[in-house]
């Protein structure tokens, strides 16, 4: 598919190279700017010289009266001694010039002003003379010249970027301006005759136009100037045309889409024809079809009403399609070019040591970037892989960090120790909830109030079962779940027992809710029960083994005497209500069990079945835990349940209540 797979070593150094050789590695140019509020963000090009120190003169460092240290001698409460003012003592405000007799400053506090006839002044500031009780030492309550900067010396270095606490102190050091690092200019061309601008009503086989957005906001955020160039058609020509004018004047073009093998692929057929193709195919996932080139172009210089006609080469890289592999290749391309062009450090993210909480299997010929959330539970930072396609763009939004497996590992086991580029702060990560088990959408208005409280609240749908074993791994602070016991009718207590015998917990009944059969807007396959779920034209869609739903399925289904195998798409495995909602909403299914909340976000029809109690299964450990204290306020806020009780078949009277506490 690709004209290469190379390593992403050897594809950065093909780059480096055609860089240097096109005298582009480098700072693109200097501006000299004011030093103003824009100055802020900015990167310097140059090193900032003081030319004046601070103070620039000996100033009083408070309220007093300036004095010659020596005539203080010997003042003590019962001996005190007393100066002229005027001859012996002045006064001064905080900042003003030492008087050249003086060297040393007396705080008001600490004086006694006297009128003429030795009683006290009317005025405290301009006395006769001054009383005082206590000696002071020579430069005491003076900041002296230079005091906090010399003249000459260096303020802030080159590659440093600007923050409000920095234009202070450059003005304070005599400077005006500063010279800062061009901002590279970055044209983003996104092709696709399928892609259609954001804000469109969209229909089937359409394509909302974001990644150029995206790319943008990298751009900006990493010190760039970013053109988002109009959507283009996959038209070569036409590709070439727009591409070849935005090589004249930016420093970058980033060709989003058409990078693969396609017969609408056009991208490195672009960079082929306008100049030189260097790389097509990086050896990493996401973003594997990566094109590295360089456009060469002519332009006409006026040297002093001489032309001459130059050669302008500007650095190419065809970006991937897939939202995901689009971000991947910012980070590991765009962002350190841009680093050297701006004469900064290219950004190096925090790191930390998590274990992992599942298994990952990687190709092994790729080095492998997978996006994770992280959360301290206990003693342990983990790792929670999140969803892995290249077109999950909520990956990159929940993504609390990065985590590279190297080439050659093919994976990684459940509990390794990996290193994880942090995204978030470890505040963040010490504040969040893991939470695992069964999904419900109550979870996203919890996250939602939680965050008010500064927590946040990661959730992963695994179903009820694995998040009882989750949480017998030590592996969250929560569960949800709604097992059935059939023998006794209840709901987790029969199940916590089994998979946590020995870890002492709470149930606590988060909401009851209405679980039943979903079906399409208006039911056109007249489903009434579970027993259609038999009929050859009905296609049913399943939750995952484990799940409660799944649980409650096929207890149903064990009551009325149906086998699984005679319904079609039994096996067909979805992991949250929406995703089951969403496939029979697309036509890919027409029913499958879910809860009543799902046909509000979907405009869905329900064949209501059985109630049920949802539950948070909480280890004892965390109950008492600052970290959860917000989530129990969070259950018991007035807003909180009106909002939860909004939704179809959700009832919140046995919100907060202790079900039991286990063993």
């Amino acid at each position: 598919m690709y004209l290469e797979d190379i390593p992403l070593p050897e594809a950065n150094a093909r780059l480096e190279s055609a860089l240097v050789n096109a005298k582009l590695w480098g700072v693109l140019g200097v501006e000299k700017i004011p030093l103003n509020m824009s100055a802020i963000g900015r990167i310097l090009a140059e090193p900032v010289w003081a030319k004046l120190s601070s103070p620039h003169y000996h100033a009083s460092a408070m309220d007093g009266f300036a004095v010659r240290a020596v005539e203080t001698e010997g003042a003590m409460p019962t001996q005190p001694i007393t100066l002229l003012a005027g001859e012996e003592a002045v006064y001064l405000d905080t900042g003003d010039p030492i008087p050249e007799f003086a060297d040393a400053v007396i705080p008001i506090e600490n004086v006694e002003p006297l009128d003429a006839n030795g009683g006290p002044a009317a005025h405290v500031r301009q006395p006769h003379a001054i009383r005082i009780r206590s000696a002071v030492t020579p430069w005491m309550h003076v900041r002296p010249m230079g005091e906090d900067i010399v003249a000459t010396q260096l303020v802030l270095p080159a590659g440093h970027k600007l923050r409000p606490v920095d234009l202070g102190v450059i003005a304070a050091s005599g400077n005006s301006q500063v010279k800062v690092a061009r901002r590279p200019r970055v044209a983003i061309l996104p092709t696709g005759s399928e892609l259609v601008p954001i804000g469109s009503q969209v229909a089937p086989g359409e394509i909302i136009e974001f990644n150029s957005l995206v790319l943008a906001g990298q751009i900006i955020e990493w010190g760039g100037e970013a053109t988002q160039l109009r959507i283009t058609a996959d038209d070569f020509d036409q590709i070439c045309a727009i591409v070849r004018q935005a090589a004249l004047d930016h420093d970058l073009i980033l060709l989003n889409a058409g990078s693969s093998a396609g017969s609408e692929d056009y991208s490195a057929q672009v960079v082929q024809a306008l100049g030189e193709l260097m790389v097509h195919g990086v050896a990493v996932r996401p973003g594997h079809p990566v094109i590295l080139g360089m456009i060469h172009s002519t332009e006409l210089k006026n040297l002093a009403q001489d032309e001459e006609i130059r050669i302008k080469s500007t650095p190419i890289i065809g970006v991937p399609g897939y939202p995901v592999s689009a971000a991947i290749t910012g980070e590991l391309f765009v962002e350190p070019l841009l680093a050297r062009w701006l004469g900064r450090s290219s950004i190096s993210p925090p790191t930390v040591k998590a274990n992992l909480t599942r298994k990952i299997t990687s190709p092994a010929g790729d080095d492998d970037f997978v996006r994770v959330a992280v959360g301290r539970v206990g003693e342990r930072i983990l790792a929670a892989p999140l969803a892995r396609g290249a077109g999950v763009i909520t990956s990159l939004v929940r993504a609390d960090g990065l985590v590279l497996l190297p080439r050659g590992s093919q994976g990684m086991p459940a509990g390794s120790d990996l290193e994880v580029r942090l995204y978030r702060s470890l505040e963040e990560i010490d504040n969040t909830i893991f939470a695992t088990g069964s999904h419900d959408i109550t979870l996203d208005i919890l996250a939602q109030f939680l965050y008010g409280a500064k927590r946040r609240l990661v959730a992963a749908n695994v179903g009820s079962i694995a998040g009882l074993v989750a949480l017998s791994r030590h592996e969250a602070h929560l569960a949800g779940a709604h097992l059935l016991d059939p023998e006794t009718g209840e709901y987790n207590l029969t199940y916590v027992r089994q998979y946590l015998p020995d870890i002492p917990v709470r149930i606590i009944a988060l909401v009851g809710r209405s679980q039943g059969l979903l079906i399409r807007k208006g039911n056109p396959k007249s489903i009434q029960s579970l027993s259609d779920l038999t009929r050859g034209d009905v296609t049913y869609v399943n939750r995952q083994r484990g799940a409660g739903t799944r649980v409650l399925l096929d207890y149903q289904l064990e009551k009325l005497g149906i086998s699984r195998e005679s319904i079609q798409g039994y096996q067909h495995q979805e992991y949250t209500h929406l995703a089951v909602g969403a496939a029979i909403a697309s036509g890919r299914a027409d029913c499958g069990m879910g809860i009543a909340a799902v046909t509000k976000s979907l405009d869905l029809d329900f064949i209501p079945l059985v109630d049920e109690r949802y539950d948070l299964i909480i280890p004892e450990e965390y109950i008492g835990h600052s970290l959860l204290e917000p989530l129990f306020e969070v259950l018991e806020d007035v807003d909180f349940r009106k909002m939860v009780a909004a939704l179809p078949g959700y009832d919140t009277a046995p919100m907060g209540k202790l079900i039991a506490k286990l063993p």
